[in-house]
């Protein structure tokens, strides 16, 4: 009877061991995530697209992968330069990352085109589907998805608002890089809502940073207010833009909010690091076993006015309460 009491004894300490042991790995499991490694390209660095990519790894933050324990990412920055961009897109593909965020379409077509192997996200996309990133917005299919920076009513709405802030403007002064593909597609938009409102549209196209300031003063004289759009190239050198509209009493109207807290005066737009945290929400669902195919391109939902009250001053604006009521200001 000892013996039998013993044998019981001994296999209840067993059981209790086995279960405890199984806990313990069940909890460890729940506690910490596995250790992932992300590349990120961005074409070249403006407030916009680095507000994107903080958006993004604030998102990862919050769903528990934190740079310095379970997340390695590999940032780096093509300065403009297309032969550096592909080069990096290659590279990252290379390097056997679990996922590569790719920041502006120049990025994202390069890297796209660099593997079929690696989940791919991108953010501040004009037209995914015209740069042939993914099928359609529904069902991007492929190995790719992401968000697009493009309200459909952002241009439309920031060319008419023209009318109401400069009621004697005729003509639109644009400067854009003509070798970034979603910057044609912006300035098209542009042009058919600048005609819609019965207004001219006077062009003059860049291909460095470094000619944006020419691009500007070659539009003294030519166009009434400018109209800077989601140009990367542009964006980067808007100071020399605005120093021009400043000095000349020029209204810069920009392509988003980003530039209005630059010194531009207006635009409809959005909060870039709210894409890039939606963006950094997708990588979160893929790294838990989502496919890109199954995720629909996502883009801002919601517009506002926003307005730079100095640069209202600085550019010859004057506003009225009414300008003002439904707008968010800056520059104060």
């Amino acid at each position: 009877m000892k013996q039998l009491l013993a044998i019981l004894a001994s296999s209840a300490l067993l059981m209790l061991a086995a279960c405890g042991s199984g806990n313990e790995e069940t909890s460890g499991e729940a506690s910490e995530k596995k250790t992932v490694k992300i590349g990120i390209t961005q074409i070249v660095e403006h407030p916009s697209l680095d507000s994107a990519r903080e958006g993004f790894i604030a998102a990862l933050k919050d769903a528990g992968y934190e740079e310095g324990k379970n997340l390695k990412i590999d940032f780096q920055n093509a300065q403009g330069d297309m032969n550096n961009n592909m080069s990096i897109a290659q590279n990252l593909a290379a390097d056997k990352n679990d996922l590569i965020l790719a920041i502006a379409t120049a990025s994202a077509q390069s890297v796209v085109q660099s593997t079929k192997d690696i989940p791919i996200l991108f953010t501040a996309i004009t037209d995914p589907v015209g740069a042939e990133l993914v099928e359609s917005m529904e069902k991007p299919g492929g190995n790719a998805t992401g968000t697009s920076d493009t309200h459909p009513d952002a241009i439309k709405n920031t060319i008419d608002s023209i009318k109401m802030f400069v009621p004697d403007a005729k003509k639109v002064g644009i400067i854009y890089n003509d070798g970034e593909p979603n910057s044609v597609v912006n300035v098209k938009h542009a042009k058919e809502a600048i005609e819609a409102a019965g207004l001219e549209a006077v062009e003059t196209t860049i291909s460095t940073s470094s000619e944006v300031k020419q691009a500007a003063e070659s539009l003294v004289g030519r166009a009434d207010v400018f109209y800077i759009p989601k140009d990367n190239t542009v964006v980067s050198a808007l100071e020399s833009v605005l120093n021009v509209a400043n000095e000349k009493d020029i209204p810069a109207f920009v392509g988003e909010s980003d530039s209005v807290k630059r010194g531009g005066f207006a635009s409809y737009g959005f909060e870039y690091h709210d894409l890039g945290y939606s963006t950094g929400q997708m990588a979160v669902e893929i790294l838990e076993g989502k496919k890109p195919s199954e995720i629909p391109v996502g883009y801002p939902e919601s517009l506002e006015l926003v307005i730079n009250k100095k640069a209202a001053e600085e550019q010859g604006v004057t506003l009225t309460d009414e300008m003002l009521k439904d707008a968010k200001v800056v520059g104060e």
